[in-house]
């Protein structure tokens, strides 16, 4: 299950990378390949994000929960190489209680 913390982790982490460049790797099914385009992050929102692409200037939006489901993979480039960004851990219930 993903918390709304989960969420809000993941989107304070966007928040730092406004204005880098990404690659997006959509899943689009079973059958078809997978899209990769790089991409700008230009803002984020308390549920998705939005992306500018660099090829045709068109811009799109994700939910945080495709990343944690993965049917999107954000790759960041922090000025050397692309790294994946990923999700923070989901903690179970059960493991939050203990946490607490």
């Amino acid at each position: 299950m993903i918390y709304k913390s989960d969420i809000s982790s993941l989107r304070r982490d966007m928040e730092e990378k406004i204005g880098q460049k990404i690659i997006v790797k959509e899943s689009p099914g079973k059958r078809s390949k997978p899209l990769e385009k790089s991409a700008i992050i230009e803002q984020v929102y308390p549920t998705y994000f939005r992306v500018k692409f660099e090829e045709n200037e068109r811009r799109s939006s994700y939910n945080y929960t495709d990343i944690f489901t993965k049917s999107v993979e954000v790759q960041v480039f922090d000025g050397e190489q692309f790294t994946a960004l990923e999700p923070p851990a989901i903690i179970s219930k059960k493991n939050r209680q203990e946490y607490a």
